[in-house]
């Protein structure tokens, strides 16, 4: 009784260790992200469960620092014109939600002023343009699914049609062995059937 119970408990702790490595296994599509430069080709992978997305730059860029990392991206240098002229607007605007150290209630808008640069960078980012290329080259794959299984299916069908050839080949001359065994008459054998065109 204490023998059944160890093994059953073993049983279970092995079960708990093997459950989250094939959850790990069957998650899907693992994504790699490369950047490519110029006129280089973009490397499809060899795994069929990864799907490559490449993200094509200038070839001068190749060796120089990212471009993001060049300047200072606060500078007044770097600041569009409709960027300048909302920032003019918003002199002189302070009180509640203004996000303001002047007035009553100025520290009120901060908040949402937060929010909505979050938002306009993100809009801007390469996660976004990554993403949008993920989505893209999972919708391709999609495509090429029907595509892809009726090819498989069509060559399965032609494959069986050769072996139901080969099988009445085999029975013909089974039989015109019998005959010719037993002093009989040969009886001729069928002509093969052409496949159908489809």
């Amino acid at each position: 009784m204490m023998k059944t119970g160890t093994l059953a408990a073993m049983l279970l702790i092995g079960t708990a260790f093997a459950a989250p490595a094939v959850a790990q296994e069957n998650a899907g599509d693992k994504v790699v992200q490369k950047i490519v430069y110029g006129d280089d080709a973009c490397e499809p992978s060899s795994n069929p469960n990864e799907i490559v997305v490449c993200m094509r730059m200038d070839e001068q860029e190749r060796y120089r620092i990212p471009e993001k990392l060049r300047t200072d991206p606060n500078s007044i240098a770097n600041t569009s014109w409709t960027e300048r002229v909302r920032s003019m607007e918003t002199v002189g605007n302070f009180g509640t939600d203004s996000c303001s150290p002047v007035g009553a209630g100025g520290f009120t808008g901060c908040t949402q002023t937060l929010v909505q640069a979050a938002r306009a960078e993100k809009k801007q980012g390469e996660e976004a343009i990554a993403g949008r290329l993920i989505e893209e080259e999972r919708q391709r794959r999609l495509a090429n699914i029907d595509a892809d299984a009726a090819a498989v299916e069509a060559r399965q069908l032609e494959i069986e049609a050769q072996l139901d050839a080969r099988k009445a080949e085999r029975e013909a001359a089974a039989a015109a062995m019998r005959a010719q065994a037993n002093g009989e008459e040969v009886p001729p054998r069928p002509e093969p059937e052409a496949p159908s065109p489809e």
